[in-house]
């Protein structure tokens, strides 16, 4: 099913028909018939989105979708309770509201976006705009549950959220075709917003507002001042160009994150269908109330914030699973794949380069007579060392316990011996201040290394050439650090066989 969709209406018939259309659509439906009923089935079941009528015999339609879209509220667990894991957010992420009214009334659309409702649909619905629109909804709502989710997830494991750091105004930027008029006064290079639709959003703090013509302002947007929404004014007759821009901003790399609203001249709802599927957030279409469009914007970016900081939770979440918490290098996961890819470049280049093992020396008895504190703290000052000691271009990665893994690209033989050597030293001339002790504890590394140039030729590995190559590296590392613990520790080993 490509989602969940609840309607709620006390008139039979119209459910029907719309069950039917969105059924049609591959839509699993849900129905209410009176606002009880609909808090009961979201008591249950978590749609993507809820159609409401705009009249409801049983409560007021705007309240009801206040209620729903605040179902994330403070006071949503008094009317809204399900099971759920000890520690997890037992409230339901707020699905997307869409009114439906029999009748076209700016008063009404301007109080359900109040409301919290996304749009506000008129019978009869034009299929091809209503599907259009689902679509886009569908979107938002996935953003809106897996921002949920994670926030869920990150209470139950007992993350603190993050803290609240300064957020700028948005940038808003208006595109148009409409050459400025003479009365704009120019402010730091920029047009002031001079449209009639909306000479006063710059007086409400909606956020930075400039206007660009819109046939060169791809070339002119930079990186670092990028826009957080673009507002396409298609005000020619021919509003191709428009559709044509809309598809370049999404292509674009310092615009493809920006919300997107377009504006039309006048209603038509093949260009809104196809300005929906293109990626705008919404659409307008003739003159719009300040105050309504106002809400719509402010609706877009809170969209659009939403969606980097799910960006930001994901790449933050790749950072924090290839990385040791402790130490801040690399861990297993993460080094692995780097070697061979090091591996790869090195056989295609014929370039040689060096990975070490290395393992602290009698580092269990520094847990056994100090506790793990000392022992962690020893771990970071080693592994502060070794960053210290190596180029950017290095791998350092935390393999285990007390064991590191180093690779070091475009490296021969006594460049590795010399390297590895180094860091024997640079680790064992100063001993490591513990929390907690007064006496500075020495401790030594024992550092094995391997020497890997060799092209892989077919008969090392039929699977998996790469794989094969580093796993022969690291066990003939493994093999000479055992022949450094061998030799009497603090030592450096390198195996003869190049892998």
């Amino acid at each position: 099913m490509p989602g969940r969709i609840l309607i709620v209406d006390d008139i039979p018939t119209n459910r029907i028909l719309l069950r039917v259309r969105l059924s049609a659509a591959f839509y699993d439906v849900l129905q209410a018939g009176t606002g009880a009923e609909a808090l009961e089935v979201l008591a249950h079941h978590t749609p993507d989105l809820v159609l409401i009528s705009a009249r409801l015999a049983d409560c007021d339609a705007l309240a009801l979708c206040r209620r729903i879209t605040s179902l994330t509220g403070p006071d949503a667990g008094d009317d809204i309770r399900r099971p759920s894991l000890p520690g997890a957010d037992p409230r339901p992420a707020r699905p997307p509201v869409l009114m439906l009214t029999a009748q076209t009334d700016p008063r009404l659309r301007l109080a359900a976006l109040a409301a919290g409702a996304e749009d506000v649909l008129a019978f009869p619905l034009d299929d091809l705009l209503l599907q259009a629109r689902l679509r886009s909804m569908m979107r938002v709502g996935d953003a809106v549950q897996e921002t949920h989710l994670r926030e869920g997830t990150s209470r139950t494991l007992g993350f603190a959220d993050a803290a609240q750091t300064y957020v700028p105004p948005p940038r808003i930027c208006i595109l148009s075709d409409t050459p400025p008029t003479e009365e704009c006064e120019e402010a730091e290079g920029e047009e002031p917003l001079q449209d009639p639709w909306g000479k006063h959003l710059d007086s409400m703090g909606l956020g930075r507002i400039t206007r660009h013509d819109s046939r060169s302002f791809l070339r002119e947007v930079k990186a670092g001042d990028t826009p957080d929404l673009c507002v396409l004014v298609m005000d020619r007759p021919l509003v191709a160009p428009g559709l044509r821009l809309l598809s370049e901003l999404r292509a674009h790399p310092e615009t493809r994150h920006a919300a997107a609203l377009v504006i039309l001249p006048e209603p038509d709802n093949h260009i809104a269908a196809d300005a929906l599927d293109l990626g705008a957030g919404d659409v307008v279409a003739g003159r719009c109330d300040e105050r309504e469009l106002a809400l719509r914007i402010a609706t877009l970016i809170r969209r659009k914030r939403m969606a980097d900081d799910l960006r930001s939770t994901l790449r933050d979440g790749l950072r924090a699973a290839v990385t040791d918490p402790l130490t801040g290098l690399y861990n297993r996961r993460y080094a692995l794949p780097h070697l061979a890819r090091l591996a790869d470049h090195a056989t295609q280049s014929g370039r040689r380069f060096a990975v070490m093992l290395a393992d602290l020396d009698h580092f269990k008895g520094i847990n056994d007579r100090f506790g793990h504190a000392a022992g962690d703290a020893v771990l970071v000052e080693v592994a502060r060392r070794l960053r210290a000691n190596l180029r950017a271009v290095d791998l350092i990665a935390r393999i285990g316990g007390e064991e590191f893994l180093i690779a070091l690209p475009d490296t021969n033989r006594t460049e590795a011996r010399v390297a590895a050597r180094r860091l024997c030293r640079i680790i064992g001339q100063d001993p490591f201040d513990l929390p907690g002790h007064a006496a500075p504890v020495p401790l030594t590394v024992s550092i094995g290394v391997a020497m890997g140039h060799r092209p892989v030729q077919l008969q090392d590995a039929v699977d998996d050439p790469l794989r094969d190559t580093v796993q022969r590296l690291l066990d003939r590392a493994d093999q000479a650090l055992y022949g450094a613990k061998a030799c009497g520790r603090n030592q450096v080993t390198i195996s003869n066989t190049a892998a």
